[in-house]
């Protein structure tokens, strides 16, 4: 019944909905598309910052444009998880084509709109979304002006020669300061104040009558040949339970149809084409995608592992002649966490529901591991510390799983005196304090540039927050016409999963945002961390950081972990150690039996031959046994942690 309802979960939520279009309606559209030429393609996304308004004009565009009924605005048509619509942010990378008459030349423009995610941690997705475009809309509120995600994004934007077109929007709100918003984007981006389009997405003013009009006149048609050899971009993929894995791609050059043979550049591997088409807003089948293109194909690939997004498809037999196309870059994992079922029993149900998801997002990397703590479970690899919340929580609400995740970890580079190099995931693996000495050169952890904008007042709570977590400021500018700064750090990736975010948000009441892009390597004086149970490691809840930080949270460890440990019948020792040396210590004394309620109080030898033979069996006990802890007390730890 679980597995009966994951499948209902993935068939249902993971955008794999199919529009129910009759033959003849198949038919008119294809003949609609193909008289469309390929100068009145436009492809375009919108570049924004979290809750600026992206989705609700990504609706109203659907609406004018005749993809969605006026009822259906407002739904978010494009985030189709549960987690996007809760959260308010897109995590996965959409599309869907428009059809538009301009009524000023009369002629008919095919808009295809890629709707893409705004958080660092999918800027993989990002970056391919944006070469499938020849423009984006630079969405900026009108009352909270140019934010920090709006600023990386733009800038991933810039150096792909998008065509940027900057737009206000909620202009109808009374919060509107569309003087300030024009001063920030003048200033931030070097655009025109004489090019911003100005919008309210929620009620449509200005879309038809100027944003529509902007993005026809302003963004550049695709620049692809139909004559040439067929060329593909991976830009996403998914997983539908009956077709196995989706393919979302744009048609760089030439085109292809059902039946037609493909090949994979990185892979090396060949598919024949079930079925393709449009997303329209949902998966549409068609006959043919031509150059210019951005639509789906179902490949009969079955391990979406093979779906790499970024690859090159083409005809097979035509490798020779077909050029790959630049920029593929394998996805890195940045974030690991321990994940360990609450309940042991449930491994298996558990693995099947992570084995299910984890085909729907093929960035999270998954390797068994087993804890002396925990039992058996997986490490998980993700993209960002978002990412990984976003997964636990679909997790949770799609399959109904219960976990327990260690405390999120980066991979650290150690570079040995022979030349060699190792990454390490699992702190578990560290190298001991011996071969520090004799063979590694340089231990090093990742780096980040974090961008953050935030008004003038929590300046100061802001930099002593960075400072405190090992943050160097690079650049400090004051957003014109405005209260408004935006710091550059350059800070540790390990202390920016550390809930660095529900810190910021905490110092600035909420009103600073952040961004950050990952900036390589960088040598650092870094150690393992580990609790001791009675001399044992707790392998579960090791954790490599920064030397400076070891003696604090060493104390704060053993203390927090005394709270959740029962007594035993015999001692249980807690300790901190670092580099073989203990930095902190908490006891738990034994229960007590006892063992001297029937005794006579004037029988003092007997007394004292009762109280050693206890302590001896206690020092017996201690050595042979082990300490009992209750999973809810890892799980409280590590909640708390």
């Amino acid at each position: 019944m679980k597995g009966l309802r994951s499948c209902f979960h993935l068939s249902t939520r993971c955008f794999i909905r199919h529009n129910h279009h009759s033959p003849k309606q198949l038919e008119l559209l294809q003949k609609r598309i193909e008289e469309i030429p390929l100068e009145n393609y436009r492809n375009f996304s919108i570049v924004a910052h979290v809750d600026h308004g992206k989705s609700t004009l990504s609706d109203r565009l659907l609406e004018i444009t005749g993809v969605i009924k006026p009822g259906d605005a407002n739904k978010q048509v494009l985030d189709k998880l549960e987690v996007e619509r809760e959260r308010g942010i897109t995590i996965k990378a959409q599309t869907c084509t428009m059809f538009y008459h301009d009524k000023r030349s009369a002629k008919d423009y095919l808009l295809h709109l890629v709707d893409t995610p705004g958080h660092v941690d999918f800027r993989a997705e990002v970056s391919r979304s944006y070469a499938s475009c020849g423009g984006a809309l630079l969405l900026v509120d009108a009352s909270q002006g140019v934010q920090a995600q709006t600023v990386a994004n733009f800038y991933l934007a810039y150096s792909m020669n998008l065509k940027l077109i900057p737009v206000i929007n909620k202009i109808d709100l009374d919060s509107a300061n569309i003087p300030q918003a024009e001063g920030q984007i003048e200033n931030t981006f070097e655009l025109p104040v004489d090019e911003i389009v100005r919008v309210s997405a929620k009620t449509g003013i200005n879309i038809k009558e100027n944003l529509l009009p902007a993005i026809i006149d302003r963004i550049p048609p695709p620049n692809g040949k139909k004559e040439k050899s067929f060329r593909a971009l991976l830009v996403d993929s998914w997983y539908d339970s009956y077709l196995g894995v989706v393919l979302l791609v744009y048609i760089v050059d030439g085109q292809i149809k059902k039946g037609d043979k493909i090949l994979s550049a990185q892979t090396n591997k060949k598919y024949e084409i079930k079925e393709l088409g449009i997303m329209y807003p949902d998966r549409t089948p068609l006959g043919t995608l031509r150059t210019g293109q951005v639509g789906y194909i179902v490949p009969g690939m079955k391990d979406s592992k093979d779906a790499k997004i970024g690859d090159t498809l083409m005809h097979v037999g035509r490798e020779k002649e077909t050029e790959i196309l630049p920029g593929f870059e394998e996805p890195k994992p940045m974030v690991f966490v321990g994940a360990f079922p609450a309940d042991g029993a449930e491994f298996k149900n558990l693995d099947d529901d992570i084995s299910r998801l984890v085909l729907n997002d093929r960035s999270v990397s998954l390797q068994r591991e087993t804890s002396n703590a925990l039992g058996q479970g997986w490490r998980l690899g993700f993209l960002g510390s978002l990412h990984a919340s976003v997964f636990k929580e679909r997790l949770e609400r799609e399959y109904g799983s219960k976990l327990i995740i260690t405390q999120p970890t980066v991979p650290y580079l150690i570079e040995f005196t022979n030349g060699d190099e190792k990454v390490i995931t699992n702190p578990d693996d560290f190298p001991d304090l011996s071969l520090r000495k004799s063979k590694i050169q340089s231990l090093q952890e990742p780096f980040v540039e974090a961008i953050i904008t935030l008004p003038q007042e929590y300046l100061g709570n802001v930099i002593k927050l960075c400072e405190y977590n090992r943050g160097i400021q690079i650049e400090i500018t004051h957003l014109n016409m405005t209260e408004q700064i935006m710091l550059k750090y350059h800070m540790p990736l390990a202390q920016l999963v550390d809930d660095f975010f529900g810190k910021l948000k905490s110092v600035s009441r909420g009103y600073a945002s952040l961004d950050y892009e990952d900036i390589g390597y960088k040598p650092s004086d870094i150690v393992k961390l580990e609790l001791l149970l009675n001399g044992k490691g707790v392998d579960a809840l090791a954790q490599v950081m920064h030397r400076s930080q070891v003696d604090r949270v060493g104390r704060e460890w053993v203390k927090k972990f005394k709270e959740y440990v029962k007594s035993q019948l015999y001692e249980v020792v807690i300790q901190a150690r670092a580099n073989n040396k203990i930095l902190a210590r908490e006891t738990i004394k034994a229960r007590r039996k006892d063992v001297l309620a029937k005794l006579h109080a004037s029988d003092v030898s007997r007394r004292k031959k009762l109280l050693v033979r206890q302590k001896e069996g206690k020092k017996h006990m201690k050595s042979v046994g082990n300490v009992q802890i209750e999973q809810e007390a890892y799980q409280a730890f590590l909640r708390r942690s």
